[in-house]
């Protein structure tokens, strides 16, 4: 008899990991956190210890016709900081597993750890080692994370409760806007190579495609304030999936407000030169990196001036409704359409 065949994509890379999170319990008193937040949570007795991994894959994560391999080194190290960001905790090593297919030169190599290293001098992480080996479809990357947290400044994607406020950092939208910008030139490019490529005016986009930076700078400046969000989660696949993501774990509804969503203006022209809704790209493109946190209401005050926070609603106590108040005053359920692994 033929066994069943279930595809991933029925799931999708959400249900998979709860599929696997459900036959695997914690065994060990120090195993705080395990599977489902932006990192796994280490008991070490004054402190804790946080560990994210994220794997990028040639074909998949990025394109070599136009992410620069230094570039490419940066993005790597960066986006695992922002797992560490989002648990508010400091970086503080990384090792690296390394999948070379044969196209690869040693230069090519060297620049690839160009990037890395100005990524570990930036966020001052130790790269400590890793792993090499030969691939025979492309480049993998793939990065371990190991941070620090105090005890009590731990933050889980499970602590927003009703009536907290939601934050997010910078704007949305641009780096899933600076994407379509390479596709579009790289389809010009292949149709006619004398073309070159058109990226002055959309510099700003681009670089947040290839280059992201983790938003290190909002943990220190919450520390600064004595400030401990109640929950937090990095934005790599757009804020409707992530604030989901806090809604599910904390238990909690959330209700946000569409004028409230930070874009920049020049993503905002671009999405309409794509005939693309600003405030989707917003809601759905991912991969920017900023941090999607709530702060209990008493911490508004001394937050509420800050340039690069930006207060686009609130949590409530009805978990099955999450909810954006358009510009128009309707009520838009608020639903993940954002990076599909599956």
């Amino acid at each position: 008899m033929d066994q069943k065949r279930t595809e991933i994509a029925q799931l999708g890379e959400f249900g998979l990991i709860d599929r696997i999170k459900s036959n695997f319990s914690l065994q060990n008193p120090t195993s705080l956190k395990g599977i489902g937040d932006d990192a796994a949570v280490i008991d070490i007795g004054t402190e804790n210890v946080l560990i994210s991994t994220d794997m990028m894959l040639e074909g998949i994560h990025f394109d070599l016709a136009y992410m620069p391999l230094q570039h490419l080194g940066y993005k790597a190290v960066a986006i695992n900081v922002s797992d560490i960001a989002a648990m508010n905790g400091k970086p503080e090593q990384i090792i690296i597993g390394l999948g070379l297919s044969n196209r690869f030169s040693l230069e090519a190599v060297d620049m690839l750890y160009e990037g890395i290293n100005a990524a570990c001098k930036n966020y001052k992480v130790d790269l400590v080692g890793g792993d090499t080996t030969s691939s025979s479809s492309g480049l993998v990357i793939s990065i371990t994370i190991i941070g620090r947290a105090a005890k009590e400044k731990t933050v889980l994607r499970s602590g927003a409760k009703n009536n907290d406020i939601i934050c997010v950092t910078g704007d949305l939208g641009a780096a899933f806007l600076g994407l379509q910008i390479l596709e579009r030139e790289k389809q010009v490019y292949q149709a006619n190579p004398q073309m070159q490529p058109d990226l002055e005016k959309y510099e700003y986009l681009v670089g947040r495609q290839l280059k992201p930076e983790a938003r290190m700078d909002i943990v220190y400046e919450l520390a600064e304030k004595n400030i401990v969000p109640t929950s937090m989660i990095d934005i790599s696949d757009g804020l409707a999936s992530e604030l989901l993501h806090l809604g599910k774990n904390s238990n909690t509804g959330s209700k946000i407000f569409e004028d409230k969503i930070p874009i920049d203006a020049l993503a905002y022209d671009t999405a309409i030169e794509f005939k693309i809704d600003p405030t989707t790209t917003a809601l759905n493109g991912g991969e920017d990196y900023e941090l999607l946190f709530t702060i209990k209401a008493s911490d508004f005050e001394p937050l509420k001036n800050h340039p690069d926070i930006h207060f686009i609603g609130h949590m409530h106590d009805n978990v099955n409704q999450n909810v954006m108040i358009s510009k128009q005053g309707t009520v838009v359920p608020i639903q993940a359409q954002g990076w599909k692994h599956f």
